[in-house]
């Protein structure tokens, strides 16, 4: 069990190039047989041992060359310039995995990730509604990504489903949506009308808190 002391509680964004409901949270490969994507959360309360970093916004693209535990992972954080040096090594912290328990979520990351990208400090523009599924994150410069309800492809009304994890590691529950990606760092892609997820999530040394 991981000793550090931190809590991350807010909003969260997982996009990325496969269809409507991510094969990953079935245990399935990607649905083009490599996962290009992205995670994104803006801190509503959150702390690392004595550092707040609440209001805060981190993301991270993410390429995978097969299904994400066979590994060999490529990832590229991006941090909210405004943090402080103390807030970004907080940050870095986190995302390390080394200061988690044992199939927590960034644990997880730390061994299926085998490149990190030097890291990119930008402005940020965030935006969430997950009743409604939609949200946007802009890390300017890097990132652009939108988000806006699957559609009824008949009628064209917003179609609803979640998906619901008792046991997940990256949420308990999430908004089912669909995303559009506009990426121009190190892991450059573009999708249009591809899977995403949105949460309200807290994460723990220990994983996700109920």
């Amino acid at each position: 069990m991981a000793a550090s002391d931190w809590r991350l509680e807010g909003e969260w964004i997982k996009n990325c190039n496969c269809a409507f409901g991510c094969p990953c949270d079935f245990n399935a490969p990607p649905t083009h047989g490599s996962c290009k994507g992205l995670v994104g959360m803006r801190i509503t309360k959150g702390h690392f041992e004595g550092t707040k970093l609440d209001g805060l916004v981190f993301a991270a693209t993410v390429d995978f060359p097969g299904a994400l535990h066979e590994g060999n992972g490529k990832m590229q954080p991006i941090i909210d310039e405004r943090a402080t040096p103390e807030q970004r090594q907080a940050l870095f912290n986190i995302m390390s995995g080394k200061n988690s328990a044992e199939g927590t979520l960034f644990q997880i990351f730390s061994l299926i990730v085998t490149t990190i990208h030097d890291p990119l400090f930008v402005p940020f523009e965030f935006s969430f509604d997950k009743n409604r599924r939609v949200a946007r994150l802009v890390a300017k410069g890097v990132l652009e990504t939108e988000v806006e309800p699957i559609k009824n492809p008949v009628t064209g009304t917003p179609h609803r489903i979640q998906v619901v994890m008792p046991d997940g590691f990256e949420h308990r529950s999430a908004e089912i949506a669909s995303a559009n990606i506009h990426s121009t760092g190190a892991i450059k892609f573009d999708t249009k009308g591809t899977h995403s997820s949105l949460a309200n999530v807290v994460q723990t040394p220990q994983g996700v808190a109920a």
